[in-house]
């Protein structure tokens, strides 16, 4: 089951200007908590009651009264919802309640995803239950559309692993990206702002090798402006690593600070721009390069701690010369 591309969302990103909302992680709106619930029916299949006669409980609805029964007991509830409310509907109104507390909606997610990706999928591969199930969407497409909607809205969150985990668990998204994107705001840097943010809006629709290529624009945006605004001189063709000697020569970071971390030079030269030339910066030959997630996770973040580094000793070279 695809992702569709409706015109309102393009209207939503060409009203913000091509530029993507910062990842936020303590509200899940209403419109993501319905289309959770699109997947679970999907996914898991929708409730069945128990023919009375013959009292037989239909696999589907023997699973939502397990994944409601051992959610509410986890939580020390008696029911998620009305007790008059079947299991399905409870979990739905569990979700779709406003009261519900934020980590308690995540909690439920992944618990039901759990359920997707471990039960749905080993029944799927059991042929003489297959046709048990009603499901229309498999449990690896389910788990990719949970993480499409989270990026979708913005929401710092993926499922990976059979858990939930913010997106910045293995970076400092809030405390290096969001900084990064204040520094470059000011109209000095509003270039390398819209390159950072191309690469950001990139990485959200999976356009890896674009994501670092753009990265890398913002990097030596970055130190470009800071040359400009400090009247530093550097050729027209000045690569990422001739600007970086520019500004490691004209002591943009005090040599103090350069002695005690021997490194910097190399971390700069080796970081962004080594990734970006491996991977995205020339011509990938007869063999197509597959650029993986991780490491464009990894390069967004690595540019956002360089530019808050340069950009707050340019800050404090200009305050001192104030």
């Amino acid at each position: 089951m695809g992702i569709n591309d409706l015109y309102s969302k393009r209207k939503k990103l060409a009203e913000r200007g091509n530029q993507p909302e910062v990842y936020q992680y303590t509200d899940l709106p209403l419109k993501f908590r319905r289309q959770v619930i699109h997947i679970w029916l999907s996914a898991i299949g929708p409730y069945s009651e128990p023919a009375r006669v013959i009292r037989f409980v239909p696999l589907v609805s023997r699973l939502w009264h397990a994944i409601h029964d051992s959610f509410a007991r986890e939580l020390g509830l008696f029911n998620l919802g009305s007790e008059f409310q079947n299991p399905f509907e409870q979990c739905k109104s569990f979700l779709l309640d406003q009261d519900t507390p934020v980590d308690h909606l995540l909690d439920l997610i992944e618990f039901t995803f759990h359920y997707i990706d471990e039960d749905i999928r080993e029944i799927l591969q059991d042929y003489q239950r297959q046709g048990e199930l009603e499901v229309s969407q498999l449990p690896e497409d389910a788990i990719s559309e949970l993480n499409h909607r989270f990026r979708e809205h913005a929401i710092g969150y993926q499922y990976n692993n059979s858990q939930i985990v913010r997106v910045d668990s293995g970076f400092i998204h809030a405390e290096v990206v969001v900084p990064a994107l204040i520094l470059l705001s000011s109209q000095h840097f509003k270039g390398a702002e819209q390159e950072f943010r191309s690469a950001h809006d990139h990485y959200r629709k999976k356009e890896y090798k674009d994501a670092i290529v753009d990265a890398l624009n913002a990097f030596e945006s970055t130190m470009k402006t800071i040359c400009d605004e400090c009247e530093w001189s550097y050729s027209k063709g000045a690569t990422a690593k001739d600007l970086i000697t520019v500004v490691l020569e004209e002591e943009l970071v005090p040599k103090y600070l350069q002695s005690h971390l021997s490194a910097l030079r190399s971390v700069l030269e080796a970081g962004v721009p080594t990734v970006r030339n491996k991977t995205s910066g020339h011509g990938q030959g007869s063999q197509p390069i597959s650029v993986p997630e991780y490491l464009a996770a990894y390069v967004l973040h690595l540019t956002a701690s360089n530019i808050v580094l340069l950009v707050e000793a340019y800050k404090a070279i200009q305050g001192d010369s104030a």
